[in-house]
């Protein structure tokens, strides 16, 4: 079972204090709009690494601005700067091409007080818990798809990015082949560190990258319809969307974005295990073409998710 879906988790202690949200601190004042004055702090949501915070506000003039109450993720140490810089990053670039879809970062920082502690600001969704319905999602996953298309051609993501607390490694290359295949050389990696050295995983791993990458992701840059990069959530699960319980459009956060293929976003929902499986991969076809050769499809799909960034 992946860790996010591990209920058990659920009953481990948070490793870093509460008192960070108990507060907000001057650095986080400094990321609010304009005009923005902060009334109240409270713990909202749950996550397995970080504390996460509501903050209420109004605007100076005495209106509330109860619809863009920001968000607080707050994290330590260096790896929690990483992964603040990392959200941030990752989140504007999808709100730079779909911001319907995502909260609104406002920016990351350090804490004035504490130094060692580090915040991700964005809008604050009141969320259902559920994820969007069938007939709806697949469209908007097509869609930001469509519109978000690189112009220089390259792919990967030029920051770091985390899953969880893993680091996700997507270089930026001309093809899509060179930066998929060094980003799952980085979780086998990852899993041998973690793990030590296996015979039998050294031998899926072997096939995977000298035989099945070249087999499957080469002929859709070499043949007459080349791929072109796209803007792709990264982990687009069951436990990175739900729907706004004020407008009932979808919400999709925690992003690991890069400049993709865009089926390997559809590699999130092969797992039966998830809500959002394979139904929804058929449902995403009929806003979006399959990629030449289409008679690979299936296998590209199962080869993309192989990649868990949060296992």
């Amino acid at each position: 079972m992946a860790p996010s879906t591990d209920p058990a988790i659920w009953d481990q202690a948070i490793a870093i204090p509460v008192e960070v949200i108990s507060y907000v601190d001057d650095a986080v004042k400094a990321k609010l709009p304009e005009g923005t004055l902060v009334r109240s702090i409270e713990q909202s949501g749950k996550s397995y690494w970080a504390r996460t915070a509501r903050i209420g506000t109004v605007h100076q003039n005495g209106e509330a601005v109860s619809a863009d109450n920001p968000s607080s993720q707050v994290h330590q140490g260096k790896t929690g700067f990483d992964l603040v810089f990392g959200d941030n990053q990752a989140m504007k670039a999808l709100w730079d091409v779909m911001p319907e879809l995502v909260a609104r970062p406002y920016g990351y920082g350090t804490y004035k007080q504490m130094d060692d502690v580090h915040f991700f600001l964005c809008a604050f969704h009141e969320l259902t818990g559920e994820i969007h319905d069938i007939g709806n999602f697949p469209a908007h996953v097509a869609e930001l798809h469509k519109r978000g298309v690189l112009a220089d051609g390259k792919f990967g993501f030029p920051h770091e990015v985390y899953g969880g607390r893993l680091p996700q490694f997507f270089p930026v290359a001309d093809t899509w082949e060179e930066t998929f295949t060094a980003g799952l050389q980085r979780i086998f990696d990852n899993e041998e560190n973690t793990h030590g050295p296996d015979a039998d995983m050294a031998y899926i791993r072997r096939g995977i990258i000298d035989k099945v990458i070249p087999r499957l992701i080469r002929p859709l840059e070499t043949g007459p319809n080349q791929i072109k990069p796209r803007l792709v959530h990264g982990d687009m699960w069951d436990g990175n969307c739900s729907v706004d319980v004020n407008n009932n459009q979808p919400v999709v956060f925690d992003s690991t974005c890069l400049w993709a293929h865009n089926e390997y976003e559809l590699g999130s929902w092969q797992p039966e295990r998830h809500e959002m499986s394979r139904s929804y991969i058929k449902e995403y076809t009929r806003h979006f073409p399959i990629s030449e050769p289409a008679e690979d499809f299936e296998d590209r799909v199962l080869l993309y998710s192989v990649y868990e960034p949060r296992d």
